[in-house]
């Protein structure tokens, strides 16, 4: 009996998201998912997200089942064990022998055979009497309850370092909800670029909800948009609303005209293309570091006000003034955990600060680029300081000519204008910032902060 193709590709994913550090999100949409059925595409999307989101509880759980530590197991027994704890512990829907069987076979097929017997014996002690199945409402009711910290982050699935940096930042109630989020399905947020495409989305089967956070934005609450014709042909973008917040921003006004703007970092393109189509007057320039992903951004453009230009963006090559720019830089990410929950276990702590480096650098390589009273917006999926404040406050140090302006106003006038839709816009804001944070508000975790030059 062959493994399901299902339980296949998702060891697959899972083992070249731990040797490769691929994103599981980008493989689960890659070509080699193309033909699997939507039955076996959402399964292998559940394997790999759930195995991701609670490996430290599912390690919790096979350690106390192993004769062996697991950290001198192989990449692929490991990798098998997981996927069949999860399903013992998470998918009730699973038959157990299922669970057990394929896992068996996975590690068959990855040519160790000889650990067959102690893959069998671990999940079958899992699966023991006594043994309790984990319901997801249980743990989220559990994470709600954290007294603590490190509670939390046991609870949770998350590193102890991560989360005792969020509740002494944010609060421990902030941090239960930012775990909370982390550890769910989050909701797919579109942007429709025209009015055709409402029409084919809905015969298409996909059910779309408004959006929580802007009027324009779009939920996918059932049905697949990226096999629609609209979002093939660009014409539907998958965007979280708190990064369509942050492109509103940097260019959503109505005085950019017959003007430049600049999109630093601007791969995979979906804020180019908002900022293009929202300012079809404007020449849109997009950056992108390497030559290979600019070649791929400017054939998904489509746009004939977008220039894409391959090129560093610390060392950026244009010798004129732009009037906008938006400098969203490469980050941590942690405020996409819910939709990259690889990203807990390889981030360590030393990271930020090289991150900060080069974020620092890219800042000030933007401004160098910015006009007399023009506006930069520099941003971050990131919940993390050393990758927002202090790299404002370290690009500004020593400047006169730069200040920050206080995106109170900018987000009140987006607010009457009829595009933002979300009523409390004080918690929107720490200080002069845009802060979004994942579970208080219905989007993914961004820091985005306006520059002016005076």
């Amino acid at each position: 009996m062959a493994v399901s193709a299902a339980r296949a590709v998702a060891f697959e994913i899972l083992l070249r998201v731990e040797r490769e550090e691929s994103y599981a999100a980008e493989l689960l949409h890659s070509e080699r998912l193309a033909k699997l059925s939507s039955r076996d595409h959402g399964l292998a999307t559940e394997l790999v997200m759930g195995v991701l989101r609670w490996q430290s509880l599912l390690d919790q759980r096979l350690a106390a089942a192993s004769s062996q530590k697991l950290e001198r197991l192989d990449g692929e027994v490991l990798a098998a064990l997981r996927l069949g704890v999860y399903q013992l512990q998470f998918l009730s829907r699973v038959p157990v022998h299922a669970a057990i069987f394929e896992s068996v076979e996975l590690v068959k097929a990855a040519r160790k055979r000889s650990a067959a017997p102690f893959v069998n014996a671990v999940l079958r002690t899992i699966a023991g009497a006594g043994a309790e199945d984990i319901v997801a409402d249980d743990v989220l009711t559990k994470i709600s309850r954290s007294p603590d910290s490190i509670t939390l982050a046991e609870n949770a699935a998350h590193p102890v370092w991560l989360v005792e940096r969020w509740t002494e930042h944010y609060g421990l109630e902030a941090a239960r909800q930012i775990c909370a989020h982390d550890q769910t399905v989050p909701d797919t947020a579109i942007h429709i670029h025209d009015d055709k495409s409402n029409a084919e989305l809905a015969a298409a089967g996909v059910q779309l909800s408004p959006g929580r956070l802007l009027s324009a934005a779009r939920r996918a609450i059932a049905g697949d948009v990226t096999g629609t014709r609209a979002y093939k042909e660009g014409r539907v973008s998958i965007q979280d609303e708190a990064s369509q917040l942050v492109a509103l921003l940097a260019g959503g006004g109505e005085t950019i005209v017959d003007s430049a703007i600049l999109d630093c970092c601007a791969a995979p393109g979906n804020k180019t293309a908002l900022l293009a189509r929202r300012n079809p007057r404007a020449k849109v320039f997009a950056t992108e570091l390497h030559p290979h992903r600019a070649r791929l951004l400017q054939s998904l453009s489509r746009l004939p006000n977008v220039h894409v230009v391959a090129a560093d963006s610390r060392r950026l090559p244009f010798s004129y003034a732009f009037d906008r720019i938006l400098a969203d830089v490469p980050c941590s990410g942690t405020g996409t955990l819910a939709r990259n929950p690889e990203i807990k276990w390889r981030l360590k702590a030393p990271d930020l600060h090289d991150l900060q480096s080069r974020q620092v650098a890219i800042l000030k390589s933007a401004l160098a680029q910015l006009a007399i009273g023009g506006r930069l917006v520099y941003s971050t999926c990131s919940l993390e300081q050393e990758e927002n404040e202090a790299v404002v406050e370290a690009a500004l140090d020593g400047t006169a000519e730069l200040k920050i302006v206080d995106l109170k106003e900018e987000l009140e006038q987006l607010r009457q204008a009829g595009d933002l839709c979300w009523e409390d816009i004080a918690s929107l804001l720490a200080g002069p910032y845009l802060r979004t944070i994942p579970g208080v508000h219905p989007c993914d975790g961004f820091f985005a902060a306006m520059i002016e030059r005076g």
